[in-house]
C-alpha cells in the first residue's frame, strides 16, 4: 500500500478533491465493470453450450478457485483495492489539477506514485495487456475457462475496490474521539 502522511482533519476535505476522489474510484470500477461486461458471455459460453469434458469442466473450477484467490483475494483484496483507496483519499485531501482529471490513472498508481509503485503498476498494465491478446488467439472451450477465472477475479476486485473506498473514507470521515 502507498504510504502518505496521513490528515485525520474532517476540514481537510474539499468538494473538489472529494469529486476527484469519487470520480478515481468510479473510473477504475468502471474500468473493471466494462471488462466484464465484455468477458462475461465467452465466460459463460463453454457452460452453456454443455461443450465440456468432465476434465475441462474440472479445470474451469480449478482454475475459477484459484484466481478467485490469487486475482480476486490476493491481488485486488489485498494489494490493488486498498493502495486505490488511499491515493483516493490522499486525492480528496489534495487535489491537483492533474490528477483530478486523470483521478482514475492517478489511484491505480500510473503517475505521480513513488518509483516502486509506479514500476509495478505499469508493469501489471502491460503483462495484462500481452495476457489479453495471448487469450484471444485461443479457441472454445479454452478461453471461456481462462475467462471464468478472469470474471470471478475482476468481480471479486470490483467489490474489494469499492468496499474499501467505502470503508477508507467512512473512516476519513467519521468524527474525532
Amino acid at each position: 500500500m502507498d504510504a502518505f502522511p496521513a490528515k485525520s482533519s474532517r476540514a481537510s476535505l474539499s468538494l473538489p478533491g472529494l469529486l476527484a476522489a469519487l470520480w478515481g474510484i468510479a473510473g477504475v470500477a468502471l474500468l473493471l465493470a466494462h471488462a466484464l461486461w465484455r468477458l462475461w458471455p465467452l465466460a459463460v459460453a463453454p457452460l452453456q453450450s454443455g461443450e465440456l469434458t468432465v476434465g475441462q469442466a474440472l479445470l474451469y473450477a480449478a482454475w475459477v478457485l484459484f484466481t478467485a484467490y490469487a486475482e480476486g483475494y490476493r491481488g485486488f483484496q489485498l494489494r490493488f483495492a486498498p493502495s486505490c483507496a488511499a491515493r483516493a483519499l490522499n486525492l480528496a485531501q489534495s487535489p491537483t489539477l492533474l490528477a483530478s482529471l486523470l483521478a482514475p490513472a492517478y489511484c491505480m498508481g500510473l503517475f505521480a506514485a513513488p518509483r516502486r509503485r509506479l514500476v509495478t503498476s505499469w508493469l501489471l498494465i502491460i503483462g495484462i495487456t500481452g495476457l489479453v491478446m495471448l487469450v484471444k488467439l485461443l479457441e472454445q472451450p479454452w478461453r471461456g475457462i481462462v475467462d471464468g477465472g478472469v470474471v470471478v477475479g475482476l468481480s471479486w476486485g470490483l467489490i474489494a475496490m469499492v468496499t474499501s473506498a467505502l470503508a477508507t473514507f467512512r473512516s476519513a470521515l467519521a468524527p474525532s474521539r
